[in-house]
């Protein structure tokens, strides 16, 4: 067992925030160690973007913290001294070239993950950082102030330390609650944790539509009980067997609460570029042109074959009758059907499912400026830890590093 070993500064978790830490306080001079409960580092970065990382998002920062619907403000500090032109400058400096796809999303040329992990990694071992494959159970305080940390097989002592061990999503790359647990016991909040970045469950699920992704389409999140929906957006998305995935319901479901019965609907606009009037048109045309033809069939013009049941059933037409024999109503309901697909959402999909988990250590209790605990002396959080959400697009990992660094070079102040 390793005892009494000594830092400056002990970094828990080699995710993108924690080795961002580790790299930024060992270049303030820190001597430095990173504790990683896995044998390799960054493994949850490695799969992000689907394997090829989405590293953050070419735009300013008001316009990251626009895309933060979780504790934005808590934010500014940090992304003015790491805005995203200063994250990609950086693994450029570190031999990563990278390229901006569209929503300005930022990936490495090589459409690899691991050279984003392989960068890091590197800096980390160029300035020094020490890296130690444990486990840490506690961090020791007396009077008030950090002192170093136990881990299972090791105590090391150090002033600071930096809790960076992420969330609970994807618990296999071993987000696993423990900062939580840490972070409580010490006491400071953790408020209510729920998956975020996820998809959704509906009523019955899609089974009919399964598999089918649809572009530029508009979903709506309606809750409950208030005259605004809670989400509206153009984009992608997709049915599964257990309800609906893809770009725009992930979005929608880091604004989303709980979920309970009849809380929340969703509404699939198939054709947003029209309004009621002009799809009416396209819809009287499209049966003139087919008078003879069964109404399921001639809908296969105007929407995707798979979602043709759903629509009908819906909109209570019988699929078999000819065009010309659709009445008025059937039609307006028809188009009222196209326009507004309603789903019933009954539950978010497991936590393990999900990009990244909301809720965490409450910003009330860490300075916005240093990333420090308002409660303990010495302890800093940076990362996913932190109840701040964002939006697909590279948001999140742009908070991970921005924290990371604003804990990093605080070690120093």
């Amino acid at each position: 067992m390793k005892t009494n070993e000594k830092y400056d500064v002990i970094v828990i978790g080699a995710g993108a925030a924690g080795m961002f830490a580790a790299i930024t306080a060992a270049q303030y001079g820190a001597k430095t160690a990173v504790i990683e409960r896995n044998p390799k580092v960054g493994r949850k970065l490695a799969i992000t973007g689907k394997g090829r990382c989405n590293v953050t998002n070419d735009c300013d920062a008001q316009t990251v913290m626009k895309n933060l619907p979780k504790n934005p403000k808590f934010m500014f500090s940090a992304l003015s001294e790491l805005p995203p032109a200063e994250i990609m400058a950086f693994f450029e400096r570190e031999g990563v070239p990278l390229k901006t796809e569209r929503g300005n999303r930022v990936f490495p040329v090589s459409d690899k993950a691991y050279d984003i992990v392989d960068a890091l990694y590197n800096k980390m071992k160029k300035l020094g950082v020490t890296l130690i494959t444990d486990r840490v159970t506690d961090i020791e305080t007396e009077n008030g102030a950090v002192t170093g940390i136990t881990a299972e097989h090791g105590t090391f002592t150090a002033p600071k330390v930096i809790l960076a061990t992420g969330g609970l999503s994807y618990p296999v790359t071993g987000s696993t609650g423990d900062g939580y647990r840490i972070a409580k016991s010490l006491g400071h909040t953790v408020t209510a944790i729920k998956p975020s970045l996820v998809p959704l469950e509906t009523r019955g699920g899609c089974a009919e539509m399964m598999g089918l992704s649809l572009k530029n389409v508009t979903l709506t999140i309606h809750e409950s009980g208030r005259k605004k929906p809670v989400f509206s957006e153009m984009g992608e998305m997709l049915f599964t067997h257990f309800g609906i995935s893809g770009p725009l319901v992930l979005s929608a479901s880091s604004v989303m609460g709980e979920i309970t019965e009849g809380k929340y609907t969703a509404y699939i606009d198939f054709k947003p570029a029209l309004d009621r009037e002009t799809l009416d048109a396209r819809i009287m045309r499209d049966f003139d042109e087919r008078k003879n033809i069964q109404l399921a069939n001639a809908l296969r013009k105007l929407l995707p074959e798979a979602v043709i049941p759903a629509v009908l059933k819906n909109a209570g037409i019988d699929g078999t009758k000819q065009c010309n024999s659709v009445t008025r109503a059937e039609r307006t309901a028809l188009a009222g059907t196209v326009k507004a697909l309603p789903l019933e959402i009954t539950s978010y999909r497991p936590i393990d499912e999900a990009i990244i988990t909301d809720g965490g250590i409450s910003v009330k209790e860490i300075d916005p400026k240093t990333m420090q605990s308002k409660l303990i002396s010495g302890l800093y959080f940076a990362g996913e830890i932190i109840d701040v959400t964002g939006f697909t697009g590279g948001f999140n990992l742009t908070v991970a590093f921005a924290t990371g660094y604003s804990s990093g070079k605080s070690i120093q102040l």
